[in-house]
């Protein structure tokens, strides 16, 4: 009676993390969405954004550790370097890239992440992704390529610039894998405190290097980095952090490919940012070919509670 107990409990356990992962990954990659157009009414350039965005967060997910009985350590910092290191090339890279080559380039390709992790998840982690989730997964994709060539002109192209997106998507890549590595090392808000000062420390310098504008920002431009560092960090890093330990880690990368959809949501609701018929038609794709998958990782997770249930009936019965 107790051996079965146990299990059924593991079990229920285990379906309950897989749908609150799945519920968390989807609000964090909902609040990423609203950096892009927070950074719009931003007076600053990219990286000095980054900079301040990231000290401030810093401190108030230190604050907030402090407030709960826990220190920044350097076991903490050590143990997230690697994903702060990803996070903070990512950042730069990317700033770098879009100022070399399209952003529908630099965003298609960014986009391709999923493909990248989603490799490395089957050959490192173990994670089986069945057919139906990855023929899925290329629709989302599809969607996005449509959704990004169809709200963006054209620009100055060039092989560096692609050059340096791919580098950003592979350092983006990153950042997931060493978040999931990090289960078990330390919990997910000390990973993503030491992703955050890491990042400071990394971009800031950049931000000199590359003759941004440092100076202290105005109010106005204050009050739109606490949003951001609310919105993108505190909800969108924190929440995804939390969640990638209790998902597969190729599904919280694919969820990666709202982010563009939301954010063209979110423009057209508060910008005034025209949504056509074919783009609003790639978003309802993508939103629903997510939506399948998740349908599916929540049935897959009750199939094999079920079947947990079953064993441990079984083992009580002999």
């Amino acid at each position: 009676m107790t051996q079965e107990t146990g299990i059924g409990t593991t079990a229920d356990s285990g379906s309950s993390d897989l749908t609150a992962g799945l519920i968390g990954a989807a609000i964090a990659v909902c609040a990423w969405s609203t950096g892009t157009v927070l950074a719009k009414g931003i007076d600053m350039g990219g990286l000095a954004i980054g900079a301040y965005r990231f000290w401030l967060f810093t401190v108030v997910i230190v604050l907030f550790l402090r407030a709960r009985g826990t220190r920044m350590t350097w076991h903490v910092v050590r143990a997230s370097a690697w994903g702060g290191i990803a996070l903070g090339a990512d950042i730069s890279l990317f700033f770098s890239a879009v100022k070399a080559t399209t952003i529908v380039n630099a965003t298609i390709i960014g986009a391709l992440q999923p493909v990248l992790v989603g490799v490395v998840a089957a050959r490192f982690f173990g994670e089986r992704i069945r057919g139906r989730d990855a023929l899925w997964s290329i629709v989302a994709l599809a969607g996005v390529v449509v959704v990004v060539t169809t709200s963006t002109g054209d620009g100055i192209r060039s092989l560096r610039g692609d050059l340096l997106a791919v580098a950003a998507m592979f350092s983006w890549s990153a950042y997931f894998i060493a978040s999931k590595r990090s289960k078990g090392h330390v919990s997910p808000t000390e990973f993503t405190a030491g992703t955050a000062l890491w990042t400071a420390v990394i971009v800031t310098p950049l931000g000199f290097a590359f003759g941004q504008d440092m100076s202290w920002p105005t109010w106005s431009n204050w009050a739109g980095l606490a949003a951001m560092t609310v919105g993108a960090g505190v909800v969108g890093h924190v929440l995804m952090n939390w969640s990638l330990v209790r998902i597969p880690l190729w599904v919280g990368s694919t969820f990666t490919l709202l982010i563009p959809v939301f954010s063209a949501l979110i423009a057209w609701v508060f910008l005034d940012e025209a949504v056509g018929i074919r783009q609003g038609v790639a978003m309802a794709v993508v939103i629903g070919a997510l939506a399948v998958i998740v349908r599916g990782q929540s049935a897959e997770g009750r199939a094999e509670r079920k079947a947990m249930k079953r064993a441990a009936a079984h083992d009580a019965a002999v």
